[in-house]
């Protein structure tokens, strides 16, 4: 795998899109040809090489291509947009869409991210050692498709409305999270190893949510269904189970109604 490394040397003074940088977007390409890469800074089209020296030349194809983002990028969108393959490993925070309609490859963010994150991600995965912003690995706004495939691995806590029209793939969060987890989702698993706030699986119909710590306020659409042993990373817990959302229209699966389901662990005494 070919090594390519792009430092910021002039910060944008207003939000830089930069939907090129990408394995897909450098692959075949010498570090001259990536440095003519268009970027967008408010209405002006410029180059990458106006904002970032680039050093190394890119593998023949995406999957041979591995991209280096240093410098300050918190006021740079896209990164790793609709990537299919490859790595990028971005060594400072970003700003939004960072791994937006991403179908493959690995992208690790060492810092934090800022909203929509993985929207509409259909596969590959993405790990945040920060935090993430809202709407992560949820719908565009507007659209009801979210994160489908893939995982995501957020070591910190994330903020509101994440996994949005989730349908399915995997999320980890190790940290909190805030209100509207899963709002509205038909699929996927979300594992919440802290606490959760209000609103909790609003109007989801499949997929599951595992939650380690606490609930503010549980949805009134979900049904206590008993108590289960999961075991998660290797640790065994007992879980509360509820099944929901109570007031929305299930699927039916050989006669048998699908719910979306939720496990809360029960604290020790």
């Amino acid at each position: 795998m070919e090594t390519v490394t792009i430092t910021v040397k002039n910060a944008p003074a207003l939000y830089l899109e930069a939907d090129n940088i990408s394995p897909d977007a450098f692959a075949g390409k010498t570090a001259a040809q990536i440095a003519e890469l268009s970027v967008h800074e408010g209405n002006t089209t410029s180059t990458l090489g106006k904002y970032f020296d680039v050093s190394g030349n890119a593998g023949a194809t995406a999957a041979d291509t591995k991209i280096v983002v240093r410098g300050d990028v918190k006021k740079v969108k896209y990164l790793g947009f609709k990537m299919s393959a490859g790595e990028l490993v971005i060594e400072g925070s970003a700003d939004l869409y960072v791994g937006a309609w991403m179908t493959g490859g690995k992208i690790l963010a060492k810092g934090d991210v800022a909203a929509f994150a993985a929207t509409a991600m259909k596969g590959g995965e993405l790990i945040i050692e920060g935090n993430a912003g809202n709407y992560l690995g949820a719908a565009y706004r507007g659209d009801w498709r979210g994160m489908s495939g893939g995982k995501i691995l957020v070591k910190g806590n994330a903020g509101s409305d994440v996994g949005m029209f989730m349908t399915g793939g995997e999320m980890v969060i190790n940290g909190n999270v805030d209100v509207h987890l899963c709002t509205h989702a038909e699929g996927g698993k979300v594992t919440v190893k802290g606490n959760a706030t209000s609103k909790v699986g609003g109007q989801m119909v499949d997929g599951q949510i595992i939650i380690f710590g606490s609930i503010d306020t549980m949805m009134p659409g979900f049904k206590p269904a008993g108590e289960v042993e999961l075991e998660i990373d290797g640790i065994k817990a007992t879980f509360s189970h509820f099944i929901g959302d109570m007031g929305e229209r299930h699927k039916k699966k050989k006669g048998v109604v699908i719910y979306a389901n939720l496990y809360k662990k029960i604290s020790s005494p």
